[in-house]
């Protein structure tokens, strides 16, 4: 039988297609000229059956070693090494040194996703697959800002393994594959059914786990059926569980402080711009009850006197969760040639956080915030009162935080199989994912809350004379008393925004691992073709748009795309001891009115002189193609808390004089300011080129070490700065710190505006394709098995990675920045490794797990463009956590074990520079206060005697 296809290639393609036709051709002209090499190209079931799809390559192949460097997470390994999740081992791996946004962070606007940084590279830059399919993007932005890939809600007892590959792979995976791809490999199979419980709980309190799971594999007639579901509630952490977040920190480099929960300020009183007045009559009597009884009468040197508390942990620093999946997988061996396969994951996950209470900081019946008043009875100044409401005066406050409910569905539906009795294979499958958001947020509404409390400010007696600022005989007794959980809820509650992601691909894909014989044996090839469609659409509650919410805005947009990409890969062992493997993909994005296109390619070698070693490189080019939000996001307003550098510079207060703290402009003491941000539809694709080399060694049997060597090269980031980092650049360049005439200053004065007083009033963050980015890693892995009769079996693994070199340029003309060396634009880390020990013996078996962090900056190091050279500058210390299990088989099928994590229950290195205004005394991008964790697991297959 004569098999025929067709193959249309994209315009950049001419070389790669003279490759493609001259191996087939020939493939034929060995096919025809002896039966025993017609043989080699018709492999034998029983040879298919060694080869896999590794991830990295399309190409069916037996050997896992090969050009590209894979780390491999097993299910077990979740199990014994304490992880809960699989973001839980992944963000635990030694790859992931960068810092990224988390529970801990609950200003964040992603609270319900989970992600990773490798080697401190954006979280967006890594490709997630689940059985080598993308999955859809997470529908809210990070950091208000970009698209991400959430890698909650898969169902941990489903899982059979997950590859991790490192380095530049858009020319198999296309898109975003510039920091590495990550594939989610599920179970496909299973001997009968099985059903796991899990408990856990932390010692301190919180964090309480509940985890129900059950899967089953059975066949009905010729048709395969997996079916399993998993159940996973987890309590929130609070910080007034944990020490370091229960109050205010005491032992930093300036005095604890208490917080401003009633205050009165002047605007003109003292030399910083601003004096607290305390006009309570009852000298806090009336609200002592407050915070758990803990607000009492407060100062503040050189500002004045308030009611407050030192009490700082009415939030929560980790989510409260609550999920539950479902999965099916169908196949059906039509005949010999011939498999048609479907399945679909459904999830459905809650996420509970909390940011604290309410606060309140305007004045009279204006509908904007920080309008100023006067008093008649405190001549001569404008004043402002502000309010941080009590849990006791919200009343259930623990009910009354934010939630994220996200609902997904992802299915496919395929065939694959052989080409008759020829050893070309075939798959066509058509997947889909939708991921639909609703973010309920706590909030105060804008009239009701000026509304109430307009009764505190009494009648409007007219314009001061001097500042024409309305006067007010304001009610003092009243401001300085509690209110009633009725009173705080007839002005707060809930707005609902809806947001929505989607992704859908066919792809066509043959391959032939056996397509012609070479010196060093049979060559591969792959051709794929896929296309699609991608969605994207925020739609927030419109009350956030029309200043109906009490200090808070939302961003919108919306926006779809076609794309649709080629590749062709081929393995050719050109000797014995010498593999290549080339790929080359071109990709189009297509939105109205234009589109992006991108072609990328890679060269692989493989090298072994010895049948133990194994030397390897890869040198090609990764894209990212402009995100939807990036494109499509619409100009979107912000109100933030920030530090206005410059303002507290010319008052006398910064970082260098050690006294910034005692600034009344800054992120704890000051008003917050407006900024916009939006979309760019005029954005080219992100480029990289990366290289890889290095070198894989078994000296003993059953032993491996490897060691890879990793550069990448990109260059057109979009470039949005944060607030922060603007308002540091904005005002080195104003001090004179940074040349005022640079790109850098150029642009930083340009988004930021100011007041005739000075004082910052608005900032903007546009996106452009302006930074480019240097990363030089060095990663070391080894595994050693010992099998001994009398002892059982130990196992040695172990993984370091070391950032050696990570440099930006943020603006063209820029001088480059070393990043391990500037904390004040990364808190990345610069080494990070881990070790573990397992020993089985007989029904038992036991792992200790450990993992040790390297050094990073402290909080004074972060805080100034001097970096190491500002006063108290310094390092933190390293952190090791070690995790032990263990597990005994009671029975054939019944499997019980536990974990404790954080066996020593170390915390966060202590950081003396912490100020005494941090209620997170560490950086919570980087480290975390949970404390020691213990889980109980019972795992039960049935059928089993």
């Amino acid at each position: 039988m004569n098999h025929s296809f067709k193959v249309v290639f994209g315009p950049r393609w001419k070389p790669w297609a003279a490759i493609f036709f001259f191996a087939c051709g020939v493939s034929a002209a060995s096919a025809q000229t002896t039966d025993g090499t017609r043989a080699k190209a018709q492999i034998k079931k029983s040879d298919q059956l060694d080869e896999i799809v590794v991830t990295g390559s399309l190409i069916p192949q037996v050997r896992s070693e090969t050009a590209t460097p894979v780390t491999i997470i097993t299910a077990d390994d979740i199990q014994q090494k304490g992880f809960s999740t699989i973001a839980d081992a992944l963000q635990h791996n030694s790859f992931s040194t960068g810092a990224v946004q988390g529970a801990q962070f609950s200003g964040g606007f992603t609270q319900g996703a989970q992600t990773i940084s490798l080697f401190g590279l954006s979280p967006s830059y890594t490709k997630y697959l689940i059985d080598g399919r993308p999955i859809a993007d997470y529908p809210a932005l990070y950091n208000g800002t970009d698209i991400i890939t959430s890698i909650s809600g898969i169902p941990t007892v489903l899982v059979d393994h997950i590859d991790i590959l490192p380095g530049g792979q858009s020319s198999i995976y296309g898109s975003d594959a510039i920091a590495g791809v990550i594939n989610i490999s599920l179970k496909k199979s299973m001997d009968g059914a099985e059903a796991d419980l899990r408990y856990g709980w932390t010692k301190d309190g919180g964090a309480t786990e509940r985890r129900v799971g059950i899967a089953d594999g059975f066949n009905v007639g010729r048709v395969k059926i997996l079916v399993g579901g998993q159940y996973e509630k987890t309590d929130p952490i609070w910080g007034y569980q944990r020490p370091l977040t229960d109050q205010y920190f005491a032992g930093g480099s300036s005095p604890q402080v208490a917080e401003r929960d009633w205050l009165i300020t002047g605007l003109n009183g003292q030399a910083n711009g601003d004096t607290y007045y305390f006009l309570d009559p009852a000298n806090c009597a009336n609200i002592a009850g407050q915070f758990g009884n803990t607000l009492s009468k407060q100062h503040r040197v050189n500002r004045g006197t308030f009611c407050g508390t030192t009490r700082s942990g009415f939030y929560t620093i980790n989510n409260g969760t609550e999920g539950a999946q479902g999965f099916l997988r169908l196949s059906d061996d039509i005949n010999d040639n011939l498999q048609l396969f479907a399945d679909v994951l459904l999830d459905h996950d809650v996420t509970r956080f909390n940011t604290g209470t309410v606060s309140l900081q305007t004045a009279a019946d204006s509908a904007g915030p920080y309008n100023y008043f006067s008093d008649p009875n405190v001549p001569g100044d404008l004043l402002n009162l502000q309010r941080v409401f009590s849990p006791e005066e919200v009343g259930n406050f623990r009910g009354q935080g934010n939630k994220d409910t996200i609902n997904s569905v992802r299915s496919t539906l395929g065939a694959q199989g052989s080409l008759g009795s020829s050893a070309w294979k075939y798959l066509l499958d058509m997947t889909y994912t939708e991921n639909k958001l609703t973010e309920t947020t706590h909030l105060a509404f804008s009239k009701p809350i000026n509304n109430f409390f307009s009764s505190i400010f009494g009648p409007n007696l007219g314009p001061d004379p001097v500042s024409g600022q309305p006067q007010y005989a304001v009610n003092y007794a009243a401001f300085y008393s509690p209110l009633t959980p009725a009173q705080y809820a007839s002005f707060t509650g809930s707005a609902i925004s809806y947001s929505r992601t989607e992704d859908s691909l066919v792809r066509a894909q043959v391959t032939n691992s056996s397509l012609f014989t070479l010196p060093g044996g049979d060559a591969g090839i792959a051709v794929l073709l896929e296309g699609g469609r991608q969605g994207w659409e925020y739609d927030p509650d419109l009350r956030f748009l029309d200043q109906e919410t009490y200090l808070y805005t939302a961003t919108s947009g919306s926006g779809h795309r076609t794309r649709y990409g080629n590749t062709v890969e081929l393995r050719l062992p050109l000797v014995k001891m010498l593999t290549v493997d080339l790929s080359n993909r071109y990709d189009d994005y297509q939105v109205p009115g234009g589109g992006v296109s991108k072609d990328t390619y890679n060269i692989g070698v493989e090298f072994r002189p010895l049948s133990r070693l194994l030397l390897r490189g890869r040198y090609g080019t990764a894209f990212k193609s402009p995100t939807l939000s990036d494109e499509f996001q619409g100009k979107s307003g912000f109100f933030q808390s920030v530090t206005d550098y410059y303002h507290c510079a010319q008052l006398g207060f910064s970082e260098k004089n050690g006294n910034l703290a005692q600034c009344n402009y800054t992120i704890a003491n000051g008003p917050q300011i407006f900024g916009t941000t939006s979309g760019n539809p005029k954005l080219k694709p992100i480029n990289a080129k990366v290289t890889d080399l290095g070198i894989v060694w078994s000296p003993l049997d059953r032993t491996s070490i490897s060691l890879d060597l990793f550069h990448w090269k990109i260059t057109n980031e979009v470039q949005q700065q944060p607030s922060d980092l603007l308002l540091r650049t904005e005002s080195a360049c104003r001090l004179g710190d940074l040349p005022i005439a640079s790109p850098t200053c150029v642009e930083a004065l340009s988004l930021v505006t100011r007041d005739a007083n000075g004082i910052a009033i608005q900032i903007s963050t546009p996106k452009e394709n302006l930074a480019q980015e240097t990363l030089n890693v060095a990663t070391l892995s080894f595994n050693y098995t010992a099998v001994t009769a009398a002892a059982g079996n130990f196992l040695f693994d172990g993984a370091y990675s070391n950032v050696l070199k990570h440099a930006q340029i943020l603006f063209p003309g820029d001088a480059e920045i070393n990043l391990l060396e500037s904390p004040f634009y990364s808190t990345e880390f610069k080494t990070k490794e881990n070790l573990s020990v397992t020993w089985n013996f007989a029904d038992f078996g036991t792992t200790l797990y450990v993992e040790h962090y390297g050094r990073t900056a402290n909080y004074a190091a972060q805080q100034t463009v001097q970096g190491y050279a500002a006063p108290l500058a310094g390092n933190v210390g390293t952190w090791t956590v070690a995790n032990l299990s263990a597990k005994y088989q009671l029975s054939s099928g019944l499997v019980v074990s536990g974990n404790m994590n954080n066996v020593f229950n170390k915390m966060p290195p202590y950081d003396a520079s912490q100020p005494g205004f941090s209620n997170q005394p560490f950086s919570v991008f980087n480290y975390n206060n949970f404390g020691r964790s213990f889980f109980v697991e019972a795992n039960y297959k049935f059928g089993k005697q």
